[in-house]
């Protein structure tokens, strides 16, 4: 299947040009519960998938969930924040919020590389990318 829609400026007229939508679906995600709400993190690479009682931290390059997030089955609603540094909960019912603060650690092989100091040392990496 196919849907086409795109425009084309050219010396400050607009035109409208057709271009080709295809599509393809993925196999489907087996859930432990029924879903109630998701959400995709700021960078497009995990979907959040909230049920009752837990959150799914499902990876959308890897095509499977990598993380189980426990939660009070309360909440309903879920969304995450502009950056992506933190996920946004509510409960309808329990005329709630909770906000669950998300912080990305990654394991960098460093086998055979030249050290300084307790191989084991934690490492906080910062980045600062809203430098213009």
């Amino acid at each position: 299947m196919s849907l086409t829609v795109f425009f084309v400026v050219i010396a400050g007229f607009v035109s409208s040009v057709s271009a080709e939508l295809e599509w393809t679906f993925r196999k489907p995600v087996p859930l432990t519960s029924a879903p109630l709400d998701n959400a995709v993190s700021a960078d497009g690479e995990s979907l959040y998938i909230l049920s009752a009682g837990e959150i799914l931290v499902y990876s959308l390059t890897e095509n499977k969930t990598i993380k189980t997030i426990p939660i009070e089955s309360e909440y309903d609603n879920i969304a995450v924040s502009p950056r992506g540094n933190s996920l946004i909960v509510t409960s309808s019912a329990g005329k709630s919020l909770k906000i669950i603060d998300l912080e990305f650690v990654y394991n960098i092989d460093i086998s055979g590389l030249p050290l300084k100091g307790p191989a084991d040392a934690p490492v906080t990496i910062a980045v600062f990318s809203d430098y213009q």
